[in-house]
């Protein structure tokens, strides 16, 4: 019930750029050629542009190489995520330097010598994933990643992609985060304060590096005597604590699920303003909602089918006999329960879909005056067990 994440309409309702394939591999020599049949057996997905002289000898679906390269790397260049270049680096970046945007959208690129001995990355090691590209290559013909980064280079946390893998985004690329990696890369007091998410954002058997401080509570930290905040919340921190938010970096971690309930063909902009209306009243991120939880009368419901879809939202319905035995509801309705069997919808749903015991907001209700459908909706987040320092 959910669309790819980068063919999805994004929260602020701007169209996310179109998927990328992952690898173009582009050979000029004859050395080369065998290179990129190496890393071809380790990323077979990835297509192969080929210089004119060495087409006849590359494999049949290879695409040929304009000379010089700079039509085909202006036709390329947004569509790969990672570019590997058996080509000197120099050369590379002549070639690619008017093609790069920004950080936020430039796709990799990795340069692999002519003697396979290096694999190098140029560009977008972090928020591109170019340093790991690099170590998937370098691996794969067997040659010495070469990985500039600062904090990777050090072993240290990576503060523009700190837990990505878990579902983690930045609330603002552009607030603080270039102030927060030569923080935490030059060793200067850190409080990594976390409220929400998953404690594995770095590995647990493993001290946090020198310098960050751990903390779960904002109010247990003062602002000023830190270089830097990095804060783990889906609460709305700029209102609730405005002095640590200035001096932070803010992650979004997926920790809430919405329960949700609605009359029957309730449109899906009435669902989607209810939604964000409410969130808004009680201080909660949208970019921290992980799934939305309903009824399984409403597993067929368009508006929310609708709302899954646009926000990548995972879609869970449970049967009214499940949700009627769950402990924790605080509105139950004997009128809900003659008409669909349980005694509520949006809080035992939400408290099932998040594994919680407790809600964090309970059922609220929304409808709009110029419209007979009415919705509801609860709040639950997802326990965590924090870190153990």
């Amino acid at each position: 019930m959910s669309s790819s994440a980068d063919s999805k309409t994004n929260v602020s309702g701007d169209l996310a750029r179109k998927p990328r394939k992952d690898y173009a591999i582009y050979v000029i020599t004859k050395h080369g050629l065998e290179i990129a049949a190496k890393i071809r057996e380790a990323l077979p997905e990835a297509d192969m542009y080929v210089s004119p002289k060495q087409i006849a000898n590359a494999p049949a679906d290879a695409r040929e190489l304009s000379l010089p390269m700079g039509p085909t790397l202006r036709a390329t260049f947004d569509e790969y995520n990672c570019h590997i270049h058996i080509i000197s680096v120099g050369a590379v970046v002549r070639m690619i330097k008017d093609l790069m945007v920004n950080k936020k959208t430039d796709p990799a690129i990795v340069c692999v010598d002519d003697a396979s001995r290096f694999a190098i990355c140029v560009l977008s090691g972090h928020v591109g994933r170019g340093n790991f590209f690099t170590d998937r290559i370098a691996t794969a013909i067997n040659a010495t990643p070469v990985i500039t980064t600062a904090s990777d280079a050090r072993g240290t946390l990576t503060v523009d992609i700190l837990g990505r893998d878990l579902g983690w985004v930045l609330d603002d690329m552009d607030r603080n985060v270039t102030r927060g990696c030569a923080a935490v890369v030059n060793e200067t007091r850190v409080a990594l304060v976390q409220e929400s998410g998953e404690a594995e954002f770095w590995p647990l058997d493993k001290a946090l590096p020198p310098g960050v401080e751990y903390y779960t509570k904002l109010d247990d930290v003062n602002p000023a005597d830190f270089e830097i905040l990095l804060i783990v919340s889906d609460r709305d921190v700029a209102a609730s604590h405005p002095a640590h938010f200035e001096n932070s970096v803010l992650f979004r971690a997926k920790s809430l699920v919405l329960g949700l309930g609605c009359d029957r063909d309730t449109p899906f902009e009435i669902i989607e303003r209810g939604v964000l209306h409410h969130l808004n009243a009680v201080g909660l991120s949208v970019k921290s909602i992980k799934s939305i939880a309903s009824i399984d009368k409403k597993a067929d419901e368009p508006g929310l089918i609708a709302l899954s879809e646009k926000y990548d939202w995972p879609f869970t319905v449970y049967p009214a006999e499940e949700l009627d035995v769950v402990p924790g509801i605080e509105n139950p309705s004997e009128v809900v329960k003659k008409y669909v069997g349980t005694r509520a919808v949006a809080e035992p749903a939400c408290l099932l879909a998040a594994g919680a015991e407790k809600l964090l907001v309970a059922k609220q209700a929304y409808k709009e005056d110029h419209d007979k459908h009415n919705m509801t909706l609860a709040v639950a987040r997802i326990p965590f067990a924090p870190r153990k320092v």
